[in-house]
């Protein structure tokens, strides 16, 4: 196969397509179907999905929890404020952290937040100017995050979001993302109900997003990109649901990329699945043979993004990008709160 290059997945978007707020009712998305095999595509409603999903399927869902990691404070020495991105929990309130402005926020240097409800010390430095920070506190760290945060919303979104609760899926259960999961936004709990009721069983993993899903393709040679690790969990319910799935003849549906991630990292060489919890930096690009998934529910993605490459891997490059251009040209939203793709062998 020609190596791709980065500018292989690039399409023009038009910056007015890409959505700043969620829709009122999470299931009146719009869903472009896209047959995986000869790439023809059809138009829906996203509660349509119901349609596309047969009794014996798994559809497979991430419940992982955003949480609200976007802190303001200010500079004990100086008063200057300073905003702090959470990234990862290391140990003992020592968080992995995006400072902005941050080539001034140095080892030992201390910030305050709210009315000192909460304060920190940098102590220390990581990858990529990532600094390690200490919070200090008194209560439950949930409920001062909760006080204090705001939801990380990506760079792309410019709104302010009113409702935190729709920066998350229904079925949001295990803290941890700096980002949601966001093909599960279009799922309501009624919809997940008639899903069950179809004889379709649901089985929840759980991936810890983390910002490097926004990262951008540098490398013109997309095999040098290196991506960010990010922490999964299988429980022993949702592997023997999977496996069950597979070895009656049904499909696994994962909704959104990092469902899919999860499952394709954890799959042994059988495309068999075990309890398990590690992490993940795992790739997935044209050229990709899936173990596990056989289609897929997910949003659209940024050009020259890893997520349009997971894409390419499933239905093939080609009848994502012509896809895409009739999503342009229909005037489908795009990114986090947009409209969704179902891309499977049923279209």
């Amino acid at each position: 196969m020609t190596q791709l290059t980065k500018s292989d997945f690039y399409f023009d978007l038009p910056e007015e397509l890409i959505a700043q707020d969620p829709l009122l009712d999470r299931s009146s998305s719009r869903l472009l179907t896209l047959n995986k095999n000869d790439g023809n595509f059809e138009h829906h409603i996203f509660k349509d999905i119901v349609d596309y999903l047969n009794p014996g399927d798994c559809l497979v869902l991430n419940n992982t929890k955003v949480i609200p990691a976007r802190l303001f404070g200010v500079k004990e020495e100086t008063g200057a404020v300073v905003e702090f991105l959470l990234l990862k929990r290391k140990e003992n309130d020592v968080w992995e952290t995006l400072v902005k402005p941050g080539k001034k926020a140095r080892p030992g240097m201390r910030f305050s937040f709210g009315d000192g409800q909460l304060k920190c010390e940098i102590v220390g430095l990581a990858e990529e100017g990532k600094r390690l920070v200490h919070f200090e506190y008194e209560g439950i760290w949930e409920e001062i995050l909760d006080t204090l945060g705001e939801m990380p919303l990506p760079p792309y979104i410019t709104h302010k979001l009113e409702d935190k609760n729709r920066y998350q899926t229904v079925y949001a259960k295990y803290e941890g993302s700096a980002a949601a999961p966001t093909a599960g936004l279009h799922f309501t709990n009624e919809l997940l109900k008639q899903i069950a009721d179809k004889g379709v069983d649901v089985a929840y993993v759980t991936l810890h997003v983390g910002l490097g899903t926004f990262r951008p393709v540098k490398e013109d040679n997309i095999l040098e990109h290196h991506m960010h690790s990010e922490y999964y969990e299988i429980t022993e319910e949702a592997a023997d649901k999977i496996n069950a799935c597979k070895e009656r003849g049904g499909r696994v549906i994962c909704v959104g990329t990092t469902s899919c991630r999860t499952v394709e990292s954890a799959a042994d060489e059988n495309g068999r699945l075990k309890a398990c919890c590690n992490n993940t930096e795992i790739f997935i690009y044209p050229g990709y043979k899936f173990k596990i998934l056989d289609a897929l529910i997910t949003n659209f993605h940024l050009p020259e993004s890893t997520l349009i490459m997971l894409v390419s891997a499933l239905a093939g490059r080609e009848n994502v990008l012509a896809a895409y251009e009739e999503a342009i040209r229909e005037k489908y939203r795009f990114f986090s709160f947009g409209d969704a793709m179902y891309i499977g062998n049923n279209v």
